[in-house]
């Protein structure tokens, strides 16, 4: 695509010249007008031969296209509310259990004693007039206390997001405490603790977000999961493969009900997505998925 906006029908007559197969002209335009070339090519670059003039793999159908993008929509919308159950836990943990060890600080996520100088100089950024406007608890709690800087842990952080958590739980300085809480999750090192939730976090955001997720590899590779049914099969610590094996994992530690609802659910999405051939050979090439055994 040039710099110019097209319009819809230039849009297929360009789909047409470079070999993709339109079946259906007045349902293409629905696509295009519902979700839009340039996310759409996030999916069909994949069936491009020439990714330079985008010329598309011969037989290559917009049908085969909508299928790949549903599949991924299906994905980050299934995986959004079991990356919920784990934010959660792990939320309701760090409260909790570091609450409890500090009892005579009920903010002591701002107490140098306890966490870093560096998240507390960065706390007043999270910590808003935005942040306490909004979140009517904190509010509430402010027009009561109009003295107090800060809530008390156990309501502060329920509104901070899963990085904000994260962030505060590396800032701790008792690695005992950290270490703590990893062996909840039956992690024992705090490097590969840190490493595990980072992947969960930037799957958390992709699914937020509406970014392109069958695809998507972890810019580090994700550190041995210890339990032999969740660890892959292939040397790709990357793929999106070992971060659902990850979440599965964690979710494992938070219910194994959900985490078998989870794992049943990718079953049936995939067996249904990869009914068509093109997009189960897309998905598994990029994905490296095993999940179907």
């Amino acid at each position: 695509m040039s710099k110019k906006a097209t319009t819809i029908e230039e849009q297929l007559e360009l789909l047409e010249r470079r070999g993709m197969l339109i079946k259906n002209p007045s349902k293409a335009k629905e696509h295009l007008l519902d979700i839009g070339y340039y996310r759409l090519g996030l999916y069909w670059f994949h069936f491009q031969v020439d990714h330079q003039k985008h010329i598309f793999k011969k037989n290559t159908s917009l049908d085969d296209i909508i299928k790949l993008y549903y599949l991924d929509v299906d994905l980050r919308y299934l995986l959004s509310k079991y990356l919920y159950r784990i934010e959660v836990n792990f939320r309701t943990k760090i409260v909790y259990h570091i609450s409890n060890e500090y009892k005579n600080s009920p903010t002591w996520f701002m107490n140098p004693k306890i966490v870093s100088k560096h998240f507390i100089n960065d706390l007043p950024n999270i910590y808003n007039p935005t942040f306490k406007r909004y979140n009517l608890p904190i509010k509430k709690y402010h027009q009561k206390y109009i003295n107090d800087r800060y809530a008390p842990a156990w309501k502060t952080l329920e509104f901070f997001t899963f990085g904000q958590i994260f962030y505060l739980y590396k800032s701790l300085l008792n690695n005992s405490l950290k270490t703590k809480i990893t062996k909840l999750y039956a992690i024992n090192n705090l490097k590969t603790f840190k490493n595990h939730l980072r992947a969960i976090i930037n799957i958390r955001n992709i699914c937020s977000h509406s970014g392109a997720l069958f695809d998507y590899h972890q810019p580090k590779g994700i550190r041995k999961i210890p339990n032999d049914y969740y660890k892959a099969k292939g040397r790709d610590q990357t793929s999106i493969n070992i971060s659902l094996r990850l979440i599965l994992f964690y979710l494992s530690k938070v219910s194994e009900n959900r985490a078998k609802d989870l794992e049943n659910n990718l079953q049936q999405l995939f067996e249904q997505a990869f009914k068509n051939d093109e997009v189960k050979r897309i998905a598994t090439q990029q994905s490296q998925l095993d999940l179907l055994g």
